[in-house]
């Protein structure tokens, strides 16, 4: 009952907060954005069923902080995130496992996987600044994720695979819950 509540309460906000809220005024934008809004909360209900009860509420959390805004070096909702901050944040409040503060060192202390063994939680890496991991994001399934964008952007969900995300892609990486003795992130 209590993951119900949680994701009834993340589709709510989701629903009054987001950029995917139908605005009053565009009727033809609003049925795309209701259209959106089903599609993210039927990702909610597949995530609920699909990843243990940490990995949700970790996903619910993020899923709440939709729309907050892009803030370069970033790492609270109150003044915005960046990639990295978003994740770091999602990490340390959610589930109590403090990342490094950058995409690169990110990607340095995870475990490699191949995408094709990607779950709900697990962390995508882009290349968007012509360095290999200089984009973060939190894989939330069925080929979605969550990050904090760019610059004028918000928070949002986003699919792996469309062209811009494809080309970029370059390497997925699974956050142990408690660092191994040898991990550099101690």
């Amino acid at each position: 009952m209590k993951l119900k509540s949680l994701a009834l309460a993340a589709c709510l906000l989701i629903a009054t907060t987001s950029p995917f809220a139908a605005p009053e005024d565009d009727t033809a934008a609003g049925g795309k954005r209701a259209s959106e809004l089903a599609s993210l909360m039927q990702l909610g209900e597949q995530m609920k069923t699909s990843v243990g009860e940490k990995t949700n509420q970790m996903l619910g959390k993020a899923m709440t902080l939709l729309g907050v805004p892009y803030k370069r070096g970033g790492s609270t909702a109150e003044t915005g995130f960046d990639c990295s901050g978003f994740v770091r944040h999602i990490y340390e409040t959610s589930i109590g496992r403090l990342l490094p503060r950058r995409a690169e060192e990110q990607a340095t202390v995870t475990d490699k996987i191949d995408r094709s063994e990607l779950n709900p939680g697990d962390l995508v890496f882009f290349n968007t600044m012509r360095r290999t991991f200089s984009h973060v994001g939190i894989y939330l399934g069925d080929g979605k994720f969550i990050h904090a964008p760019s610059v004028g952007k918000a928070v949002r969900v986003d699919d792996l695979r469309t062209a811009y995300w494809t080309k970029r892609f370059t390497g997925a990486r699974r956050v142990q819950e408690t660092p191994s003795p040898d991990s550099p992130n101690r």
